[in-house]
Formats: structure tokens, sequence, C-alpha cells
């Protein structure tokens, strides 16, 4: 085989998320299912038959490209940010977006199948950790009696499993957010969104989701919410 060899893949839809950009969207699938998303097929592969009983299904795996992660050339290791950015991994021992191939696996919960007169049948999923636009390759199946491995060894990434922020969400600021918004928004806060390499008590991020900007600080395991933008969407 040829070591160059290369094959083409088609995309076949795009979700649509809360999710403008890359900051604060979950490091994996399934962490926030509060969390919700569309999918809409590209006109050629809005044929019905193709989501032919796919109701029966609770899950879905979708396969998807890394769209907003450009890198010029693959390297063998990463730096995960559950282990601050400064330690190697081998880049199949990790999620990484910065792969030979830019393609992202996650699992969502499928919840409902719905008819449009203008964009066909549309998926809608819960816990879905894509940003907006994100093509995707391909949708399958999850089948929990052979995708399911409860006994499973979760290597470097299992020490980091429960980590979590404490968030100080100020009244006055959750009442700016629509009480739909408040437990997603918060959970998100929870996994802590910064770049884990980041560690500045008095550096002030911002966070877009949804037509919120939100501002925060981060010291001692706690996280501070300090104000709530809303950037002009033009």
């Amino acid at each position: 085989m040829a070591v160059n060899e290369t094959c083409t893949m088609n995309i076949i839809a795009h979700i649509h998320t809360d999710f403008p950009t890359k900051f604060g969207i979950p490091r994996q699938s399934g962490l926030v299912p509060d969390l919700q998303g569309r999918i809409v097929f590209v006109p050629e592969y809005r044929n019905p038959d193709a989501l032919r009983g796919l109701e029966g299904y609770s899950h879905l795996w979708l396969i998807w490209h890394f769209s907003a992660a450009k890198r010029a050339r693959w390297t063998p290791t990463v730096r995960p940010p559950r282990l601050g950015g400064n330690t190697k991994m081998g880049v199949f021992a990790t999620r990484s977006p910065y792969r030979p191939n830019a393609i992202g696996l996650s699992s969502v919960k499928l919840e409902k199948i719905e008819k449009t007169p203008d964009l066909g049948t549309v998926l809608h999923v819960s816990g879905a950790d894509l940003i907006d636009g994100t093509p995707i390759f391909d949708i399958k199946p999850y089948l929990a009696f052979t995708d399911s491995h409860p006994d499973a060894r979760g290597g470097f990434a299992e020490e980091k499993r429960s980590y979590a922020l404490e968030v100080d969400f100020p009244e006055p600021l959750l009442a700016l957010i629509d009480e739909r918004d408040r437990a997603p928004l918060c959970a998100l806060l929870a996994e802590d969104p910064r770049p884990s390499y980041q560690d500045d008590p008095t550096r002030v991020y911002g966070m877009p989701y949804r037509r919120y900007d939100v501002q925060f600080t981060v010291a001692d395991g706690k996280l501070t919410v300090c104000d709530v933008l809303f950037p002009d969407p033009h």
C-alpha cells in the first residue's frame, strides 16, 4: 500500500449548535446532556429512505470533521488539555483534533426526527460537543450491547474524569439568562472552558454561548461570573 494513499469522503450533513466558536465546547460528547443540536442533511442526502428504521434507536454515533482545527502537518505526540497542556502523549492515545485525519467521533442522544418542508428530514440530538456548522461524514446507530464496555480502562483520561469547578453565578447576572439556558450554561462553566495551560486568577475570560458572551474569572477551583454581554449579531 502506498504511504500517501488517500480517499475522498462526502459531507452528508451539518450540525447546528449553540457554539459559534471552539471556546467552551465540552471536551467529550455527553458531558452536558442538555445541549441541543440539529442535524440538517445536504440536498443530495435528503432522501427519507436513508433514515428508515432510525426511529428505533435512542443514541447515535456521529463521524465528523474537525473543521475548525487547522494544522499544516500531523505530529506523533500532542499535549492533552486535561493534563495541563504540558505533558506529551501519543496522538492515538488521545482524542485531540490534531490527527493525521481530522475526524471526530461523538455519541449523541436522538431526541426526535422532524420532517420539514424546506430542509427535508432533520434530526434533533442532545449531548453534542460540536461547533455550529460542523460537517458530518456519517451517522451510525449506537448499539449498547456491543458499543458499551463498562469495565473498560480509561487510561490517563480516567484520572481527570471527576474534575469540575464550583460555579458562582450571581443572581442578578443569572436573571439575564433565559431559564431554559441556565442549566446547560452552568454545566458548561463547571467543565472549565479555559485552556488548561492558563491559570491566571486575574484574567477575565469570555465564553460565547447562544446569544450570550459570559465573562468569568477562575481562582482556587471556583469560577465566578462577572458579566453577561449580548454581542451585536451583526
